[in-house]
């Protein structure tokens, strides 16, 4: 007979962050549930087909570090729940998140994907044969428009990303990628821009943002009034995109036009939850509701697990 309580551990992994590691094990730990311990993962050498020890995995990191990706493959292999999940996270790009959420009904800048400027690594101009060459510059142009924005169909973190006004601005960008795979997409000539959390694919927090401030002051401390038929609107399209998606732990974007809230970044699983970033009053927001997610998650029965590869797609 068993007297104590089987302990499901929420383990989390990260890099550089220093404000929300330790403030969402301290929030889950302080809950003092039985049965449940966080704490921040130590990973060494890692056997084929082991289990992680762990309930719960939530993911701040592996998008940089390859090892950390292929512990977190291993570890849902043997039953862990990992936020976000790793096998959808390592096949998802933006463009196909682009094409998705349009064919969805959320509004979506025009959006063409273009070649590499430059050959990828260990590929030359054979490798290229199947590529129309010269590209039908003017067709892409009239389609798109300017302003528009050259941006990596799968970057993060505002990297590579050019602002281009005419044809001369755009080469420049373009030459300037080197031999990353680029999107063009229409410029949203914004009144409101939103960022927004979701979280466990059920709860949203909208948040005005200004990208064109600094980085730290962009996060907007005195909001004003929005009309209200614009957030209920942001907050389905927010909802639509990650259930779609299966993201458990997102930032969805908005650039809000003529009243329309255009959706131009939603690929963010490891989101910025920087006290020094987002503010107290967000920062305790995506605290608790991560908190809350990843209890949940900890306390939901065991499933058995099943193997065919399509299964981690959805």
């Amino acid at each position: 007979m068993q007297n104590e309580t089987e302990v499901k551990k929420i383990g989390i992994v990260y890099g550089m962050e220093n404000t929300f590691p330790p403030a969402l094990v301290e929030t889950i730990n302080s809950r003092n549930i039985p049965g449940i311990l966080a704490e921040s993962i130590q990973i060494g050498g890692i056997r084929m087909a082991q289990p992680s020890g762990y309930k719960v995995i939530v993911d701040r990191i592996s998008h940089d570090i390859p090892f950390y990706r292929a512990f977190l493959k291993n570890a849902a292999l043997g039953g862990t729940t990992v936020i976000n999940n790793p096998f959808w996270w390592s096949a998802d790009d933006k463009f196909f998140n682009f094409s998705l959420a349009h064919k969805l009904g959320v509004a979506i800048p025009k959006t063409v994907l273009l070649p590499h400027k430059l050959h990828p690594p260990g590929t030359t101009d054979r490798s290229m044969r199947n590529l129309i060459y010269p590209l039908n510059w003017e067709e892409i142009f009239e389609y798109i428009g300017f302003p528009a924005f050259l941006k990596p169909f799968d970057g993060g973190g505002w990297k590579n990303v050019y602002k281009v006004d005419n044809k001369e601005q755009f080469f420049a960008a373009y030459d300037d990628s080197g031999d990353l795979c680029m999107t063009l997409q229409t410029a949203v000539n914004f009144k409101e821009y939103f960022r927004c959390y979701v979280v466990n694919q059920q709860k949203v927090h909208i948040m005005q943002y200004d990208p064109r401030a600094p980085h730290a002051e962009r996060y907007v401390k005195n909001p004003a009034p929005v009309d209200p038929a614009l957030l209920a609107r942001v907050e389905q399209d927010c909802l639509t995109i990650c259930q779609a998606l299966g993201y458990d732990l997102n930032t969805v974007e908005f650039a809000c036009e003529d009243g329309i809230p255009y959706a131009i970044d939603f690929m963010n699983p490891a989101p910025d939850a920087d006290y020094h970033s987002v503010g107290a009053a967000n920062f305790e927001w995506i605290v608790n509701a991560v908190a809350d997610m990843a209890i949940e998650k900890a306390l939901a029965p065991e499933q058995t697990p099943d193997y065919r590869w399509s299964s981690f797609l959805k």
